[in-house]
């Protein structure tokens, strides 16, 4: 069993343990398998990333290998494109815009009978509340930044429950006298 605590050492420590001359397709399929094992399958990096890491690391990379792997890889993600950098909640313009973006995803999906986009949709959807709330709930952010935060995860909250009707509540509640006090100029339309 490895010994690694993160997953970089552990790509590190696997590759070391394989004791190859260069690094390609095998090595990449064995480390990656470490890593889902390990960690579960969200985390298995890109060959790119993983093959850059083992680099800099020392490692001689059979380029075509890697390359063909990543191709391979990237044919099996369809949806990866659409859900690249689409949720940003670090500010509330930022939040308004990627909700907005992520309910136009989902109307496509949904108008294409695509039932494995829409599970991608709500997913995306879920994790950015966690991870609002997350923020909100951090005794390291301001007191400002918290209830910004929890402004977030209540707008993806109504946007997970209602889609239809988010962009009604979301022009509403921007133009709101007790949005206006609590968040003034923060979100341009």
């Amino acid at each position: 069993m490895p010994e690694a605590k993160n997953k970089a050492d552990l790509m590190i420590e696997v590759w070391e343990k394989l004791d190859c001359e260069s690094v390609g397709t095998k090595e990449m399929r064995a480390i990656e398998m470490a890593v889902r094992e390990r960690f579960g399958s969200p985390a298995v990096d890109s060959p790119m990333v993983i093959a850059r890491m083992l680099a800099d690391e020392g490692a001689v990379l059979r380029h075509s290998e890697i390359m063909a792997l990543y191709v391979e890889r990237a044919l099996d993600r369809p949806y990866e494109p659409a859900f690249r950098n689409i949720l940003n909640i670090d500010g509330l313009s930022e939040a308004a815009k990627s909700l907005r973006r992520l309910e136009n995803l989902r109307r496509k999906y949904l108008s294409d009978n695509d039932e494995e986009g829409l599970r991608l949709v709500r997913e995306k959807g879920k994790a950015g509340r966690i991870e609002a709330l997350n923020r909100a709930n951090s005794r390291t952010n301001g007191e400002a930044e918290r209830q910004r935060y929890a402004e977030v995860a209540e707008w993806i909250t109504l946007w997970l429950q209602s889609p239809d009707m988010f962009e009604t509540w979301i022009d509403m509640r921007l133009s709101s006298a007790d949005f206006t006090r609590k968040f003034p100029g923060s979100v341009e339309e």
